[in-house]
């Protein structure tokens, strides 16, 4: 296997600042005038291949102590090779102008950078070069500051929905940072007015959330989409950076809100890799069985849902997939007492053991679930209803998913055969034989195909898992990082001592920083935290499968009917906390 921090330190020995190997991620630092070139390279070369850009976010080093020397902000990339496995290189790119940063963007690389770029121009201020579209994304246009910046703060004035700054009662609340007046709306730069110009959403249902598309119409059909997103921005990444490592487990449950347990775990997973920890193994095996119960759940949401915007047999449909769903919902709130924002798996672990009556209930929703299966296929798959709304529609080629960074059954739908699980392995899932669903039309109804399959291959690994269910530990034995247990805090000074630091002190990895990213049910969800040997984490960043998904609608949608968009938002499969975040 070909070494990239050696190739590209022979390819260009003048772009290097510096390199190193941390928690078995490559990292390589370039300086931004080689950020282009050494791009191409590493994604062109055969034996390197780094194809998808499956994220990109930026550090402000304002408080760093150790980059008191070094540009304020620097660009960071994780870069995967989907042909070499879902390989990660990470560029660390310290970016020129001071308070005013400038980097060269890598949309002519990686299309998929495009809303990357805007994002970290949105809320860090940095200015692409050569970006086609260079605006702000979550923030509204005439916002004053960059958020994510160190030197503001968490919060600000509440902004109530008024123009009577007048009266009395709003005497008390501060100077207003916006104002309110309402003004027309500007036609979208890449859009012809000639062509009839429309708004779906924000509050269409068919949208899935706060999701407002402006489409370009010739008569009925598509000439262009821009999404447009920031309407539930909650800020997450903020508010990550201002608590313990600890307490930011019951923030991710609200981001894709029906895939909680799958956010908790790349949370957690990235914590452990800085702690350089690694749950053990009963933990391991429970996280994949509540894991892969989400997934299904997520799944089943997403097929009632999209049955009934597309039509036919929806509301028949919606009823049953729901049915299923809330017996999974009925498990989870066995093991933790909670159903949608569960915040169950922790660092280190998980929260609770499985209660005595978890097994054979599950076990008993195993036996029925792929009847049930046979029969949502038994309505859809032979429709021609369904058939004709779906086949043909919202193709995808490969080549365009890849550099699109588009990641779950929407890169598998179009004959990619590309699964974290697999391709980098957590949680032991090299253990268990299971397969992933491949289908190469890139149409809407591929990808209908792909998630049924996937729930199906979903209950082999649950079978597995339960059928190997380890004894042991469901929670690290080590005081400093998980709590003791009950019993010991009336019997030990000692473990008392740990309970009480590590619930008002929390714990603090040594500084560095790390990547991790699963396969949840949408795609790639990964987070990138740096550590500054603090209890808080100093960079706390959320790559979202939804987020990145989202920015294919057009591409997708293009040249077919306006109909059709609802079977291209439906097939994308978007949950609005997970593009907002």
């Amino acid at each position: 296997m070909t070494d990239p921090i050696a190739a590209v330190r022979s390819a260009f020995p003048d772009a290097v600042r510096a390199s190193a190997v941390y928690r078995q991620t490559p990292i390589l630092t370039l300086q931004a005038a080689d950020l282009l070139a050494v791009g191409r390279f590493l994604r062109d070369t055969p034996e390197l291949g780094y194809d998808l850009l499956s994220d990109l976010t930026v550090v402000d080093r304002l408080r760093l102590p150790q980059a008191q020397d070094e540009a304020r902000f620097a660009g960071i990339y994780q870069l995967r090779s989907v042909a070499r496995g879902g390989d990660l290189l990470q560029l660390t790119v310290p970016l020129p102008g001071g308070d005013a940063p400038v980097a060269p963007s890598v949309t002519g690389l990686w299309p998929t950078a495009d809303w990357h770029e805007r994002e970290a121009f949105d809320l860090f201020g940095v200015r692409y070069e050569g970006h086609p579209d260079l605006r702000r994304i979550l923030m509204p246009d005439d916002w004053p500051t960059h958020p994510l910046r160190k030197d503001q703060p968490l919060g600000g004035e509440r902004v109530p929905y008024t123009n009577t700054w007048a009266e009395e009662e709003f005497q008390h609340l501060g100077k207003q940072i916006m104002q309110t007046d309402q003004r027309p709306e500007p036609v979208p730069g890449r859009m012809d007015a000639r062509h009839m110009i429309v708004n779906m959403g924000p509050q269409h249902p068919a949208t899935h959330g706060v999701l407002r598309l402006i489409v370009e119409l010739d008569g009925e059909r598509i000439i262009g989409i821009q999404p447009d997103i920031g309407y539930l921005h909650s800020g997450f990444e903020k508010q990550g950076e201002n608590i313990r490592y600890k307490d930011f487990v019951y923030y991710t449950d609200r981001m894709d809100y029906v895939s909680a347990m799958q956010n908790n775990l790349a949370y957690c997973l990235a914590v452990e890799k800085l702690l350089g920890i690694e749950a053990p193994p009963r933990a391991q095996a429970i996280r994949v069985i509540v894991c892969e119960l989400q997934r299904i759940a997520s799944h089943l949401v997403w097929l009632a849902t999209h049955t009934l915007d597309v039509g036919g047999t929806g509301l028949a449909l919606l009823m049953y997939a729901f049915r299923e769903r809330e017996e999974i919902l009925d498990l989870f709130e066995m093991v933790c007492g909670a159903r949608l924002t569960t915040s169950y798996l922790r660092v280190g672990g998980v929260s609770h053991d499985l209660p005595p009556a978890f097994i054979p209930r599950l076990r008993d929703l195993l036996a029925r679930l792929p009847g049930r299966f046979d029969e949502y296929e038994r309505m859809l798959s032979g429709s021609p209803l369904w058939r004709g709304r779906l086949m043909g529609i919202g193709k995808i080629t490969a080549a365009q998913a890849i550099a699109w960074g588009v990641t779950g059954p929407l890169l598998r739908g179009a004959g990619v055969p590309y699964d974290l699980r697999k391709a980098q392995p957590y949680c032991g899932y090299e253990q268990y034989d299971f397969s992933i669903p491949v289908q190469s039309e890139g149409d809407s109804y591929a990808r209908y195909l792909v998630r049924m399959a996937e729930m199906r291959q979903s209950l082999r690994i649950i079978q597995q898992a339960v059928d190997a269910l380890p004894a042991g530990h469901f929670w690290i034995d080590d005081p400093k990082i998980a709590p003791p247990a009950r019993g010991l805090l009336d019997q030990s000074m000692e473990a008392l001592i740990h309970h009480f630091k590590l619930f008002t002190e929390g714990f603090r990895p040594p500084p560095g920083q790390a990547y991790h990213g699963i396969e949840a049910s949408k795609g790639e969800m990964g987070v990138f935290l740096v550590s500054d040997g603090s209890a808080h984490p100093y960079r706390c960043r959320v790559r979202t499968p939804s987020f990145v998904n989202l920015q294919v609608t057009e591409l997708m949608a293009k040249g077919h009917l306006f109909s059709d968009l609802v079977t291209v938002i439906g097939t994308i499969d978007i949950v609005l906390g997970d593009v907002d975040r």
